[in-house]
């Protein structure tokens, strides 16, 4: 799927900078990857019976508590999902996760939780659909997908360690 194709027929059209492979937060700081914006740390979970998916967009910095956000929100033991779950959900490999990836959730299996320390952010830096590359997407942007593709953000206060 061309992503910047399906984000332009939704009028959005995010500027796209092209880098080598970053897979993780680390990546970006060890290359001195230097953008404007917010960077985001992108975390898709699963809960302990691998019956409900969220994908948590939180800072990179951030150490989050699994064991106390499971608990907030209610569902069994939260946990990392597998490369084999994230490929079947949001048709993407380990290392290429970002909010775009909800494009190929058409039947909204996965809830999308925003952690509330990005509540100020704008140009949020997301991989279109491949880590070779970061888009940054505008608030206003953000909820356009959103809408388009079904997933209402849940504003949560994430817990950390």
């Amino acid at each position: 799927m061309d992503i910047m194709a399906r984000l332009a027929d939704w009028h959005i059209t995010p500027p796209l900078i092209e880098h080598p492979p970053l897979h993780t937060c680390d990546d970006a700081d060890r290359l001195l990857v230097n953008r404007p914006g917010t960077r985001l740390k992108n975390l898709f979970l699963r809960d302990n019976y691998g019956r409900k998916h969220a994908l948590l967009l939180t800072p990179p910095d951030k150490q989050v508590d699994l064991k106390a956000l499971s608990r907030q929100q209610g569902w069994s033991r939260l946990g990392f999902a597998s490369p084999e779950r994230l490929d079947r959900y949001l048709g993407v490999a380990p290392g290429h996760v970002s909010v775009l990836a909800l494009v190929n959730d058409a039947q909204q299996q996965v809830e999308l939780w925003l952690d509330e320390d990005l509540r100020d952010g704008d140009d949020f830096h997301c991989h279109p659909l491949r880590n070779t590359a970061t888009v940054l997407l505008s608030r206003a942007d953000l909820q356009r997908f959103t809408e388009q593709t079904g997933h209402a953000p849940l504003w949560l206060p994430v817990p950390s360690v």
